[in-house]
């Protein structure tokens, strides 16, 4: 077999592998780029120099935008940074926050579960200018990864600040453990370092610096759009919930996300009180029996609540990032199951999602995009055993195409109801008149070894990322992915077109050309959402239909296309366990009583 017969069966493995690709390591910059002497600008951080890109953008990376958290800042609100003494050479992405090792952070070598990496001084930020810019909108891009992995390198902005005129910044928060803990021992008395929300309050940290510094790299701090994807997009509607962020941004884009929020008790109280698994006490006696301090978790437990508290804080702050980590399971994708996003009252409003959003006063109310993509699930399935058969680690096939896509519709349908039109109801409710929505249908994957890629991803989670950014060339090779013809280049430049307006007028209108479909704001003429897909594929069109968990339960208990009771209970327990609209009587009406909730797995 010749070399590029392996290469290609090397990088179709990849491709369909772990479903990691989308986001497989951080994004290849040119070459030992050269400073640029024109464009040395004076920022809080001190005087920064960067470089010129390929698409002609210039780039800044790995700015500082906070103090570093390290020492006794582990588990503090962030704070502005001290002034570098010496011109600092922004050519690099500054550190990953520390997290378990993932395509997310790696450089083009393959995961290793269990093996962290990052750095506590991680807080950095990076920008993309079109040069000789003035007063331009500024997009600012909150990575996703489950809140526990990722790293603001994982785009690259250059292709979407110089072909739309905008300022592009992407941030590094800090992750996981990190991010979101918040031990009672470690309370101070001040109610941001006391609210456990320290990824949350490093978003509004690097606001606030792009507020200050911002106009001297052609940005208007008066003109700012917040985007992110799945956590990201979690974290960006944090940011219209926070009174802390009010003023800071003007837009908000919110790609495949959803309002998740926990309680302050889920985050501190053992499980046996009502916290999370792996709620902070948790974490803390996994690590005292980790240390052989404690036989078992009863042990612990009497032991932390015996420690005065200033050894309990020395304890904690005395472990390394792995020494917490090695207590944690991050599974294949190294994400970790975290509270994150604590309403305590002073980040987050401690009320629910419908009262922070129909009401005008509980949140910073600002034009808004919400989407999702048609086929969300797909990117968690498309190798998963109870859904795929494999052979010799390379040749994927579907057990069963027709329950892998009614899979995939419903647990979809779940995203599109939470994430996108039971948020816009709430928002306009509220008074607000610019809530547009979108679907995401981009399909057309090619087929790799026999593996249809376009039904087993299809409009997958996160696969718009690149025709946002209108950039393919992430790292690993793995823009094989995209067929990179004239449909895919359309769809990206519409998108980018109707992101870019929208981030100028905060209305997506017709795009920045005036040449794009009118993408309407949500109720307008019957309309709700409007399609992204490409000119051969149905198109670019607005749609009128609102999905709600009370009707994708109509839909579900109705349909006849299921050949068992089986799949109709778990998607069932799946999509509502957590709700309201769980009725124990109806999930045994329907033939599910022989399958007990508890053991349906949570995805």
């Amino acid at each position: 077999m010749n070399k590029i017969a392996i290469s290609l069966i090397v990088l179709a493995a990849l491709v369909v592998a772990g479903g990691y690709w989308y986001v497989s390591s951080l994004p290849a910059l040119e070459p030992q780029p050269e400073v640029d002497g024109a464009s040395r600008r004076t920022t809080q951080s001190g005087d920064v120099v960067g470089f010129i890109a390929q698409s002609g953008a210039r780039a800044w990376l790995g700015v500082r935008f906070a103090r570093p958290p390290v020492g006794q800042r582990r588990w503090q609100a962030p704070e502005p940074p001290p002034p570098a003494g010496e011109l600092i050479e922004a050519l690099e992405f500054g550190a990953a926050c520390p997290q378990l090792h993932s395509q997310l952070t790696s450089s083009g070598d393959m995961p290793e579960p269990g093996r962290m990496v990052g750095d506590e001084d991680c807080l950095y930020l990076n920008i993309w200018s079109p040069p000789n810019a003035s007063g331009l909108p500024v997009m600012l891009w909150i990575h996703g990864g489950g809140n526990t992995i990722g790293h603001g390198g994982n785009v690259v902005g250059a292709n979407l600040a110089a072909a739309r005129q905008v300022v592009v910044v992407s941030i590094n928060y800090r992750l996981g453990l990190f991010g979101w803990f918040n031990h009672p021992a470690l309370a101070s008395g001040d109610p941001a370092d006391d609210s456990g929300n320290y990824g949350t309050l490093d978003m509004i940290r690097a606001l606030e610096w792009t507020r200050d510094n911002i106009a001297v790299f052609g940005g208007d701090p008066g003109n700012v759009t917040v985007f992110g994807e799945s956590a990201g997009a979690f974290d960006t509607l944090a940011m219209i919930a926070s009174p802390l962020a009010k003023g800071l941004f003007h837009r908000a884009v919110v790609q495949s996300g959803g309002y998740g929020v926990a309680d302050v008790a889920q985050g501190q109280a053992h499980e046996e009180d009502g916290g999370h698994p792996n709620s902070a006490r948790e974490i803390t006696s996994a690590l005292l029996i980790a240390d052989g301090l404690a036989a078992d978790a009863a042990a612990a437990r009497a032991l932390q609540e015996s420690w005065p508290l200033t050894k309990l804080v020395e304890y904690l702050h005395g472990k390394t990032p792995a020494e917490l980590y090695a207590v944690l399971d991050g599974g294949a994708f190294g994400m970790v199951d975290l509270p994150a996003n604590f309403m305590d009252g002073h980040v987050l409003p401690a009320v629910p999602a419908a009262e922070v959003f129909s009401v005008a006063e509980n949140h910073n109310q600002v034009p808004v995009i919400l989407g999702t993509n048609r086929d969300e699930p797909t990117l968690f399935m498309s190798r998963d055993p109870r859904y795929v058969d494999n052979r010799f680690g390379l040749f994927y096939s579907l057990k069963d195409e027709a329950a892998y896509k009614r899979q995939v519709r419903y647990g979809a349908r779940a995203w599109k109801a939470r994430g996108v039109d039971e948020l816009a109801q709430h928002m306009v409710a509220s008074g607000n008149p610019n809530v547009y929505a979108y679907r995401w249908d981009w399909d057309e994957e090619p087929s790799v070894l026999g593996y249809d890629l376009s039904v087993a991803l299809g409009a997958g989670h996160a696969l718009e990322i690149p025709f946002v950014f209108g950039d393919f060339s992430g790292g690993l090779g793995l823009d094989y992915i995209f067929p990179n013809d004239e449909n895919q280049r359309r769809l990206s430049e519409s998108m980018m077109s109707y992101w870019t307006e929208f981030a100028y007028n905060g209305a997506p209108g017709r795009g920045r050309d005036g040449a794009e479909v009118a993408w309407l704001p949500w109720g307008q003429d019957g309309k709700t959402s409007i399609l992204l897909d490409t000119p051969t594929d149905g198109g670019i069109r607005m749609d009128d239909e609102t999905v709600t968990y009370a009707s994708i339960k109509a839909e579900l208990i109705a349909d006849a296309s299921f050949t068992g009771a089986q799949e109709r209970c778990e998607l069932y327990v799946r999509i509502f366990r957590f709700s309201d609209l769980f009725d124990a009587d109806e999930y045994a009406d329907i033939g599910c009583a022989a399958y007990p909730p508890e053991n349906v797995s949570w995805f």
